[in-house]
């Protein structure tokens, strides 16, 4: 279970390799819906989305056995940008799994931070299949896209870092891929401000949280329709 020590603990190791984004706001943005609203711009972050600080949080946790071996890790292109420069930066070998509609610059990208690309299919299954083959013949850790609690620590520290600087919210919007990015700035929210609402935002087409949430079961939709390729995952 992740606590907000986890998130402080990450947030340290995180600070002298991370950017300290900033928090944008516009009086115009403002006056037109009536808020107060600040934009956490994580695009200004390394590799361009907070995707790094999870991944550098996890890839520190490994033992020496699990780096010597290396990392294989499946994405369309952040997480895999992520991964990449975090095992540069560790000097260990990354294997990323790539669905091979992936975005060319995204591809670019994964393959100048020093990481092995590999091609699949476009569904989930392809990726999953593909890494766990990978595994099996060469033994490398699995870094998780979502769904692990010291990526997910190094995800809320993007929260963390908001409300250090912010001291109180009345609201948290968080978009919602796999689930990792609003699970840990979830907990830093209510850790923090513990009257927050933290609400995650998902487009129509690929709206799996919203039915889980719904349906209290986790849904797997077919399809993920949507421009937003971050956000193309069938099931949190």
């Amino acid at each position: 279970m992740i606590s907000i020590k986890d998130i402080e603990k990450a947030y340290s190791l995180l600070k002298p390799v991370v950017h300290k984004t900033p928090l944008l706001s516009s009086r115009t943005f403002n006056q037109l819906n009536g808020n107060e609203v600040y934009f956490k711009a994580e695009n200004f972050q390394r590799i361009g989305a907070f995707k790094f600080r999870g991944a550098y949080n996890k890839v520190s946790s490994l033992t020496e056995e699990e780096r010597k071996r290396g990392v294989v890790a499946h994405s369309s292109g952040n997480h895999a940008q992520g991964v990449a420069l975090a095992a540069k930066l560790f000097g260990i070998k990354a294997v990323i799994v790539m669905p091979h509609d992936s975005v060319k610059s995204k591809v670019e990208a994964t393959k100048e931070y020093g990481a092995e690309v590999i091609f699949c299919g476009t569904s989930t299954d392809d990726r999953e299949r593909v890494t766990n083959e990978l595994i099996q013949k060469f033994g490398y850790t699995l870094l998780h896209p979502y769904n692990d609690e010291k990526l997910i620590a190094g995800q809320g520290t993007a929260a963390y870092e908001a409300i250090q600087e912010l001291k109180e919210l009345d609201y948290l919007f968080v978009p919602v891929g796999g689930g990792g990015l609003i699970s840990g700035c979830a907990i830093a929210a209510k850790s923090l401000c513990p009257t927050v609402k933290v609400i995650g935002v998902e487009t129509e087409g690929a709206n799996d949280c919203y039915r889980t949430f719904r349906q209290k079961k986790i849904v797997k939709i077919e399809k993920a329709t949507t421009i937003a390729d971050g956000m193309r995952t069938l099931s949190i």
